[in-house]
């Protein structure tokens, strides 16, 4: 495993559509898993006013 990635291992439970949704777009795409969710988590806002109340 590449050092510069070993920082942090997350484990997720996915409904199975969840799971057939990602996979769908990973064929489509060409792009592996883990480089889509990291991208998804690198578009989140950390500013505190645009995360929703609930």
């Amino acid at each position: 495993m590449n050092k510069k990635w070993a920082a942090k291992r997350l484990t997720i439970n996915l409904t199975s559509s969840e799971a057939q949704k990602l996979e769908q777009f990973c064929s489509i795409t060409g792009r592996p898993a883990t480089d889509v969710i990291r991208e998804l988590i690198r578009s989140l806002s950390t500013h505190e006013e645009k995360v929703p109340q609930t």
